[in-house]
């Protein structure tokens, strides 16, 4: 046996005697631990990021476009679109708790497993929502100021009786498209920093899950 082969197992024999070998049940409770945090805090952001848009909504509040908005008295429509946001977000928040209670408890890998899996999945639906409701809102508004707004509604009269009704209506929804994209990739990296990490580590206990399962 070479020098090389004989120092390699001086080294295997320090590390086991300097570390000692963890068992299938210590692992099992480590990645337990570990996971049940992340999901807390899953759970405590989005807590904080409701706060957050609720706190900007109401600071802007008294901005000049939300105040020639309520001129439109577009409450009838806005309203119920608000409350089924909030009926929605409330949804994904008791299913945040669920989850993080529900992986606290688990007393099995396989379960912790698939706590793990529903955990990411609930994550990308709260994401695919929070966009998909910013989306349709964007053109909700964009619709009621076609309709009700007296500087767009002379603009549109214009566009018509110069032919360009079409380019008028293709243009705003262009520039509103562009806005969105914008501002869909704004909240998708601060997705991504805060959401994105976490899950990366959630994943990362998965696979280490299901290497011992195997």
């Amino acid at each position: 046996m070479d020098e090389l082969e004989l120092l390699k197992k001086d080294w295997k024999k320090e590390d086991a005697e300097r570390y000692p070998k963890l068992s299938y049940d210590d692992i099992y409770s480590m990645i337990l631990k570990r996971s049940s945090s992340i999901v807390k805090w899953i759970f405590i952001i989005s807590i904080l990021e409701f706060a957050l848009w609720t706190i900007i909504s109401f600071t802007l509040k008294d901005a000049d476009f939300n105040k020639k908005f309520d001129s439109y008295h577009a409450e009838n429509i806005m309203t119920p679109f608000i409350i089924l946001g909030y009926v929605v977000l409330a949804y994904f928040f008791y299913k945040f708790y669920t989850n993080y209670k529900n992986i606290s408890v688990t007393d099995n890998a396989k379960k912790l497993m698939e706590n793990i899996l529903k955990t990411r999945k609930t994550v990308k639906q709260y994401v695919g929502f929070n966009l998909i409701y910013l989306t349709v809102s964007a053109f909700i508004v964009l619709g009621i100021q076609f309709d009700r707004d007296k500087q767009m509604n002379t603009l549109i009269e214009q566009a018509t009786a110069n032919g360009e009704l079409f380019k008028f209506y293709a243009t705003s929804i262009l520039l509103t498209l562009a806005a969105l994209i914008i501002l869909i990739g704004i909240v998708l990296g601060f997705y991504y920093l805060i959401y994105g990490i976490l899950l990366k580590r959630l994943n990362r206990n998965y696979k280490e899950l299901r290497k011992y399962e195997v």
